[in-house]
């Protein structure tokens, strides 16, 4: 049953309810405060960007991953493919919960659910990723700038190339105020991707016949769960998930974007991870256009990657900024227009300088960010939404299909953060040997 009640034709949400009754049923009341969606975006919009904080490069790291596991990791691709649409819907729905207003983000849920404790546990996470993940990809944008300027006076080193990259985020992240308004950065960065995975897919096939024959692995046992937890980790996007239904003019469209957008960072996944494992093998390189032969594909490859990560970086950015400012009040209503802007272009510039310092100059951040990111990635894409889910609807009015298939999810993230987090800890300890 749709949670959502729509108010006049204009498809703008007024009044909403998941008030939960101790039987189960839900009682659309009058009197329910949702955010203002009189200007929010079109449904497409959302699904863009959805598409383009999740496809990222881990559309080019999958076929590394099949290596790591063997064939059956297609198999977990699927998997996590349904649950973390699941899980994607079931979040959102939490929103509604409260019974009287919106609440307005992953944080405000666990709040909700567990108390203040719970709620800022809950907030760590979600700020780790959410400027880890960005830095991570400041680091890539800056060594694939000074790889493109090789050998010409644009080689200024892969540290002033990572400035000049938070430097150029930095622009759409302060003039651009919410996820509606990111909305064609993130379609161009969803084509960006797309085009790659065209190219390392025509390649790759072409690239078969000097290949020669290659090793392949049904199954490799030992480093099963490793691979599990980077093809379950490929589908986080519970970060941002709020705040892009909060832009959406239409939010009962939300289970339709989010299985669309999924499934089809799914497809890319497919097209990169299977020829990529068959061509290459085991010795299948991540990202997987290191495989492909040095050309024009190559470089071309690279280019739109680079493009794909300054246009994913500042969602993942404006997404924690809204998170701040949301807690901070910074909001036009209470500020006005002039002020409201001058903090948030504050507030934000702080945001920017952080990823930038960090992405400069912490050390082996990319294991430190994999050690607490197993811990992110699999509370908040899999566990909290399950966990959240069940303590504000109930567990009772549940049929039982629905609760083992949640357990099942439970799962898959403890096995996923056990694994992960001993892989990045074994990581940790040899780099700082």
């Amino acid at each position: 049953m749709s949670i959502y009640k729509e108010k006049g034709g204009n498809g703008s949400i007024e009044y909403a309810s998941s008030i939960v009754h101790h039987d189960g049923e839900y009682d659309y009341g009058t009197d329910f405060k949702d955010v203002d969606r009189s200007k929010g975006a079109s449904s497409t919009y959302a699904y863009y960007n959805v598409v383009c904080v999740i496809a990222g490069t881990g559309t080019l790291g999958l076929p590394h991953a099949l290596a790591q596991g063997g064939w059956i990791g297609i198999f977990i691709l699927v998997l996590a493919l349904l649950m973390s649409t699941y899980t994607a819907i079931i979040l959102v729905r939490c929103l509604y919960a409260k019974g009287d207003r919106r609440l307005s983000c992953y944080k405000d849920v666990a709040t909700a659910s567990f108390g203040a404790i719970g709620g800022w546990i809950t907030f760590f996470f979600n700020a780790w990723l959410l400027l880890g993940v960005p830095v991570l990809y400041m680091v890539l944008s800056g060594a694939n700038l000074q790889e493109l300027c090789k050998n010409t006076p644009g080689a200024i080193g892969p540290l002033p190339w990572t400035i000049v990259s938070c430097a150029i985020i930095a622009i759409p992240l302060v003039l651009l105020k919410n996820m509606k308004e990111t909305a064609l950065m993130s379609a161009f960065g969803s084509l960006s991707t797309a085009v790659t995975v065209i190219i390392v897919l025509v390649v790759a096939c072409i690239d078969q016949k000097d290949v020669g024959p290659v090793h392949h692995d049904p199954v490799i046992w030992n480093q099963f769960p490793i691979a599990l937890s980077t093809i379950a980790f490929s589908y986080g996007g519970n970060v941002i998930y709020s705040h892009v239904e909060a832009s959406m003019r239409r939010p009962q469209d939300w289970p339709k974007v989010a299985a669309a957008g999924l499934g089809t960072c799914a497809c890319l996944y497919f097209l990169t991870a299977i020829p990529g494992y068959y061509v290459y093998g085991v010795n299948v390189a991540s990202p997987v256009y290191d495989s492909i032969p040095d050309g024009v594909p190559k470089t071309i490859a690279i280019v739109l990657m680079t493009a794909h990560v300054l246009t994913a970086s500042p969602l993942l950015c404006t997404s924690f900024a809204l998170d701040l400012e949301d807690m901070l009040g910074i909001t036009v209503e209470k500020l006005g227009r002039v002020k409201e802007f001058i903090l948030r272009a504050i507030l934000r510039i702080i945001v920017i300088v952080i990823v930038g310092v960090v992405a400069c100059f912490v050390p082996h951040f990319d294991l430190l960010m994999g050690l607490i990111g197993s811990f992110a990635n699999c509370g908040l894409i899999f566990i909290f939404p399950v966990v959240f889910y069940l303590k504000l609807t109930g567990v009772r009015n549940k049929p039982i299909y629905e609760l083992a298939w949640c357990a099942l999810i439970a799962v898959l993230g403890i096995v996923g953060l056990i694994f992960g987090t001993k892989d990045s800890i074994e990581g940790l300890i040899k780099a700082y040997e």
